[in-house]
């Protein structure tokens, strides 16, 4: 049986949806490959509980950075093994949809086409990540009215205002989850001199993580390594010290949603101001982020009834939509048969 899949390809979550099934995997962006053969060890689940673990002779590699495809060979190998594990018994190659971050290049794009061909794909379709992220939301962005939307992922976040079945304004910066856990890596390593690992990192900042000061106070124990002895070291964090280092990214993504606000028509702000921002992806889930947008822009702003796996159910409905998207949701030009 034929199979159209829709793909999240995020830098940090791949999750795919397929079309009649629903979600049916969500896994990391990582591969383990054998450095002396090239062999693809395990990808996954599986590669990320060994990330920062590995000897030589195994590498762990994240093949996504900052939304785009950094090693091509080894994203061809993870959407390959993917597309393999969710089309068992499926003779005829899927047709796939692929999401991309909003300031996505020519270049950018042709490589995630490209990827995907290479790993058993019929025929290929980008579709833009806010626009996914409406879709799954269940908001139908055909109707004259303006819809705002932000999604944060691991590597991007996308900001993007939508009517009429078309993006009226945009933008996409490098500012995302990925950021939040640099942030409480590098204030561990300044303020302790402790360094700790990515995985750490992320598991704190989703246990206690806030830029909201009126959260109730929450602790979590870290380990990491100290710099003074190279010795391992345990200590207790508490959310309020987490506060300034995390506002200090998320006021980009304040920055940046408030420069598509300006460029809005005003028609459209007043519908905006009226429905409130949609926030979607893993790294709006930052405790606090709600609020703090909400404050600082004068508007309602909410996370979506499942954030995570929104962007991933809207790719997944895009070819419902083929023939209702204008240019600028799939792009045309962009999707090639093999």
């Amino acid at each position: 049986m034929n199979k159209d899949i829709g793909i999240d390809l995020g830098t940090a979550t791949t999750l795919i949806h397929v079309r009649g099934q629903g979600l049916v995997l969500r896994e990391p962006s990582v591969v383990a490959l054998d450095t002396h053969t090239g062999k693809v060890l395990s990808v996954g689940e599986e590669a990320y509980r060994v990330l920062g673990k590995t000897p030589d002779r195994i590498r762990a590699i994240k093949p996504l950075a900052d939304g785009v495809i950094s090693d091509y060979d080894v994203t061809a190998m993870m959407i390959k093994h993917f597309l393999k594990k969710v089309c068992k018994g499926s003779f005829l190659k899927p047709r796939v949809c692929v999401c991309v971050p909003s300031g996505v290049t020519e270049v950018e794009s042709r490589a995630v086409i490209d990827t995907c061909l290479a790993a058993g794909a019929r025929k290929v379709y980008l579709m833009e990540e806010p626009v996914a992220a409406c879709l799954g939301a269940g908001i139908d962005i055909r109707k004259p009215g303006g819809v705002i939307v932000l999604d944060m992922g691991g590597g991007t976040s996308d900001i993007a205002v939508l009517s009429l079945s078309g993006i009226v304004c945009k933008t996409s910066i490098k500012v995302a989850g990925n950021r939040f856990n640099d942030a409480i890596v590098r204030y561990v390593r300044d303020r302790y001199n402790v360094l700790l690992g990515d995985n750490t990192a992320e598991r704190t900042k989703i246990e206690i993580g806030t830029i909201w000061e009126d959260d109730p106070l929450k602790t979590c124990e870290v380990k990491g390594r100290n710099l003074m002895n190279g010795l391992p070291h345990r200590l207790e964090l508490t959310n309020k010290e987490l506060i300034a280092p995390l506002l200090a990214e998320a006021e980009q993504v304040a920055t940046a949603v408030q420069s598509v606000l300006e460029r809005t028509p005003p028609e459209l702000v007043a519908d905006i101001h009226e429905r409130g921002l949609l926030m979607t992806g893993g790294g709006a889930m930052l405790g606090g982020l709600d609020k703090y947008l909400s404050a600082r822009m004068g508007l309602k702003c909410y996370l979506a009834e499942d954030p995570v796996e929104c962007v991933a159910r809207g790719v997944g409905m895009a070819f419902d939509y083929l023939d209702e998207l204008v240019d600028g949701f799939i792009n045309h030009t962009n999707h090639y048969q093999a």
